[in-house]
Parts: C-alpha cells; structure tokens; sequence
C-alpha cells in the first residue's frame, strides 16, 4: 500500500502492478461471461419465438388432417357391417330391434299422457261441477231466504193494513 510519505521500492511497485493486472483480468473475464450470457439468452429468445411459430404452423397443418383421418375412420367404422352379408343381415336385424323398441317406449309415453291428460280434465270437470252445484244451493238458499223475509213483511204491512181498517 503507498502512502504519499513513503516511496515504493520496485519490488513492492512490480507487485502493485501484478495485482492492479490481475483484477483488470478478472474484470475482463466477468465481463466477457456477462457478454457471452447475455449473448446467449438473446439467442434462445428466438430460438423459442421461432419454435412457437413453428408449432403454430404445425397445428395449423395437423388439426384439420386429424379431423379428415378422424372422419374417415367413423366412415369406415359405419360401413365395415354392411360389407359383409351376414353381418348386414345382423346389423338389420338389429336396428329393426331398436326402431321396435323405441315404437313401443314412444307409444308408452303417449298413452302415459293420454292417461294423464284424461285424469286432469275429470278432475276439472268435477271441480267445476262441485262449484256450480255449491252456487246453485246458495243461491237457492238466498231465494228462500228472501222469500220468507218478503213474505214476513208482507204479513206484516197486511196486519197493519186491517188494523187500520
């Protein structure tokens, strides 16, 4: 270490120099890594901006070929039974099977229906029968009851009419 009092000797000025030399080394050397990292990362940077445009364009390409193989095979798949003669006959037999089937639930299902519907307009019909019945007592109750008051009052103005007379 120099002070401005003390001179250095040579020795002591070779060995300053050898450690100011190594650390601008050691520098350079950070430095560079920094460099050939940074340089690197940029690299990568567009290597995955091209790969993802590269899957991309793939996708484009393979989704609708996979869609055409995937019709294809369904195609294939539905006319595989009817190739054959016993399996046509088979396959017929069991469609006649279901369409049969799906008759007999269908023709369930309506007279299920049917049925209910029958059972909901009996039950209005006699609710609506009960009603007119319960008006037409009321009423008939009413009359009566008006009939008998207007023939008190009736017996009534008669008794006060013979009395004055």
């Amino acid at each position: 270490m120099a002070t401005s009092q003390t001179t250095q000797t040579p020795t002591q000025r070779k060995a300053t120099a050898q450690k100011a030399a190594a650390t601008r080394r050691r520098n350079a050397a950070k430095r560079s890594r920094s460099a050939r990292k940074a340089a690197e990362t940029r690299a990568q940077a567009e290597l995955n901006t091209l790969q993802v445009v590269q899957a991309q364009a793939e996708r484009a390409v393979l989704i609708p070929v996979g869609a055409t193989l995937v019709a294809r095979d369904s195609v294939i798949e539905a006319v595989k039974p009817l190739a054959d003669s016993t399996t046509r006959e088979q396959e017929l037999s069991k469609l006649q099977k279901r369409v049969s089937t799906n008759l007999r639930r269908f023709e369930r299902r309506g007279t299920t229906a049917r049925n209910r519907a029958v059972r909901e307009v009996k039950r209005t019909r006699t609710r609506v029968e009960r009603e007119l019945r319960q008006r037409r007592n009321q009423t008939l109750r009413t009359v009566k009851q008006n009939r008998r008051e207007v023939e008190k009052q009736l017996k009534s103005a008669r008794q006060r009419v013979s009395s004055l007379a």
